[in-house]
């Protein structure tokens, strides 16, 4: 009798809460409105308001806003339907009521969901009988049929977290098997509290259910028209901006939830403002934030959620409240000052056996926003090559692994660095035209043989860069296909004068090889192929939907590329390195062993543990290749520039840091193979 009264006291709060106000409505609406008029005006290929757009759309909202497919089940689907072809028509009416809907199936559905987990705390589990599990399985939308099968699923889906946790812990199966009881019922409710953490995070999502199934139905607006297109919130835009940026306002730190749900300080960036304060520390337990009159209780928030308040414009100071490792709570203040971005620095390494070269790792085309000039990784490239130079490096190893891009003008700038000059690239617009960009400088910074180090997630302006140096014959390019993204996108306001409604970023444009061809959806093809665990997996573009098609572009202006490198016969020798070396060769068998395991499998496994080992499996699967890294090491040493090992001398934090970095270096076999066909091609060319 209570659980049903306080059901029906929360469904008159939840009803009551979700009555539209006409300003909420009425803004959601100016954003839909300037979403559509800032497509139609701008994007490189607007689509239009159509039958095809709402079904589209339709479906990517649902996705966003159900991804796991583990809330809405077929009886949802039934409210929901008739919008499938009728979005076009509310956008063209300015017809915002649908939200609605959404709004309160997904909160309704989420409150059912955690009402029963509950119950799940005095259940009693059963694992002998032959239950199946898919492993695996799509998230199709709606495959659940009501909230008595969705109920089931999620009892599934916590039984198998259980015994995943159990064989995680305990790898031995009779050990198992004696302790199961003792392991089960220690084990269970954290992972019971786990996920109801989990749905107050997506419950609290944006502020509350009503600006998450907005701003969804706002990215799939954007979504439908190429994968590269979004919507931004403030803290958004601040976030990406930082994500390409050199320079930003920071209190120098980042945090991780722990299994508790606790935010936890995982690391603090020398110089910062944390850095400074010594009261605030790695492994402290943040309690709360607070600034300006507002309050962020940090338990069940993700970390997401901190970066939004502490990024958030009016949150300049922040008193925090932490929980040290004592127990003892402390309040810290700590001011925002502007920082250098860490992870978009760099520093150039000398790796040396029989010859000595130069390597440097970007890890995005990062620029300053703030300055007029945009010095950002070129400038930085520049004056690492300046180092190395000094210490008579014979080739250099640019790693562009993992890098998805950034600013184009780093590129552009980074590009003219290798060449003499010349076209770089073609631009297309949304009306046809076409703008050859070029290196319009005479002259070359560094002129001595490159190696470009690419894999499937490099992406871009890592792209242009790659396809610009290979297009010249300027350098080999090594590694596995690149992503396939050859399109630009700007961030526009939806209003001018009304920043608070947050920004848009948008695909404006495409770029091609200055031969007029494109990479969009192929990538850039390297020179020397390697393997890679990434093999086989559906991670570049022409696998994301609405995907960008490649075409050609006129060319205005010819390149004049440098004399053709004997690529056949040095991938003849990496072949036969490669086909020798016991690294790459268990680093191939993982990924096929991966492949087929995990991604090409529809296998069912039974619940009743002597039949449950798929986590010791997925770890024998990466056993052989984990060992053999741990225990590898180069064939050549990896050591600090002179003027690098003088800076260091001052900032034994910058110290450690960069002693991981050359110990990271030093365990890489891609990047031994690197040295090894650089070292090739300087031998070519000395006979």
């Amino acid at each position: 009798m209570v659980k049903k009264l306080h059901f029906f006291l929360f469904l008159n709060i939840f009803l009551l809460s979700f009555s539209f106000t006409i300003q909420a409505q009425t803004r959601f609406c100016k954003r839909v409105a300037a979403v559509q008029n800032i497509v139609e005006r701008s994007h490189y290929q607007p689509k239009p308001l159509t039958d095809s757009l709402s079904s589209s759309v339709f479906k990517l909202f649902i996705k966003n806003l159900d991804p796991d497919a583990e809330f809405f089940t077929q009886e949802n689907y039934s409210i929901f339907k008739e919008d499938r072809f009728q979005l076009d028509d509310n956008i063209k009416n300015h017809d915002c009521d649908f939200i609605e809907k959404y709004n309160v199936e997904l909160l309704k559905q989420i409150f059912f969901v955690k009402n029963f987990l509950n119950d799940f705390n005095t259940e009693k589990f059963q694992y002998n009988n032959a239950e199946k599990i898919t492993l695996n399985p799509e998230a199709v939308p709606f495959s659940i049929e009501n909230n008595i099968a969705l109920k089931e699923y999620w009892r599934k889906k916590i039984k198998k977290e259980i015994l995943d946790e159990i064989v995680e812990q305990d790898t031995i199966l009779s050990s198992i098997q004696k302790n199961f009881n003792r392991l089960e019922k220690e084990i269970k409710p954290k992972i019971i509290a786990k996920n109801l953490c989990l749905l107050n995070e997506i419950s609290l999502k944006d502020g509350n259910v009503k600006e998450f199934a907005k701003n969804s139905f706002l990215n799939a607006l954007l979504k439908y028209q190429d994968p590269h297109s979004s919507f931004f919130s403030n803290s958004e835009k601040v976030g990406f901006e930082r994500s390409i940026s050199s320079n930003q306002e920071s209190f120098g730190f980042s945090t991780e939830k722990n299994d508790s749900g606790e935010i936890v300080v995982r690391y603090i960036s020398p110089g910062s403002p944390a850095f400074k304060h010594a009261d605030f520390e790695v492994n402290d337990i943040i309690k709360s934030l607070e600034s300006n009159g507002d309050v962020l209780k940090t338990y069940c928030v993700s970390d997401e959620d901190i970066q939004d308040f502490t990024r958030a414009e009016d949150h300049k100071t922040i008193l925090f409240t932490l929980k040290k490792k004592n127990g003892r709570i402390q309040q810290v203040k700590l001011t925002r000052t502007l920082q250098k971005v860490e992870e978009n620095s760099i520093t150039g390494f000398i790796v040396e056996k029989d010859k000595k070269f130069g390597y440097i790792k970007l890890p995005s085309f990062y620029t300053d926003l703030e300055s007029p000039n945009g010095l950002g990784v070129a400038n930085d490239v520049a004056k690492q090559l300046y180092k190395l130079q000094q210490e008579n490096i014979e080739g250099l190893i640019l790693d562009l692994r993992f890098n998805g891009g950034g600013a184009m003008k780093e590129a552009t700038d980074l590009s003219g660095m290798f060449i003499n000059k010349g076209p770089l690239s073609i631009l297309k617009y949304n009306n046809g035209e076409t703008f050859t960009i070029k290196d319009a400088n005479r002259g070359s910074l560094f002129t001595k043989p490159m190696v470009v180090l690419v894999n499937h997630f490099s992406a871009s302006a890592s792209e242009f860069f790659s396809a610009a140096m290979q297009d010249y014959n300027r350098a080999l390019i090594v590694g596995t296909p690149t992503h396939g993204k050859a399109s630009a996108q700007v961030i526009l306001p939806l209003d001018e004068t009304d920043q608070d409604l947050g920004f848009v970023k948008l695909t404006v444009e495409k770029f091609y090889r200055s031969t007029g061809r494109s990479h969009q959806g192929i990538g850039v093809q390297p020179d020397i192929l390697l393997p890679s665990l990434y093999d086989g997996l559906k991670t570049s573009e022409k696998f994301q939907d609405f995907a960008l098609k490649a075409d050609s572009a006129k060319i205005t202006l010819k390149p004049r590329p440098l004399p053709t490198i004997p690529i056949q016969h040095l991938k003849r020798l990496s072949e036969e390195r490669v086909a020798n070396n016991k690294g790459f060769h268990l680093l191939k068998q993982t990924n096929k062993n991966l492949v087929k395991a995990y991604f090409d499998t529809s296998e069912e496994i039974l619940t009743p543990i002597e039949n449950y080992n798929r986590t010791q499996e997925y770890k024998d699967l990466w056993k052989p290749y984990t060992n053999f890294k741990n225990e590898f090491k180069t064939n050549f040493t990896t050591k600090n520039t002179n003027s690098t090992t003088e800076v260091l001398s001052y900032s034994p934090d910058y110290k450690t840091m960069n002693e991981q970095v050359i110990e990271e270096i030093s365990s890489e076999i891609y990047i031994e193979e690197a040295y090894n066909i650089l070292t090739d091609y300087i031998n070519l060319q000395n006979h």
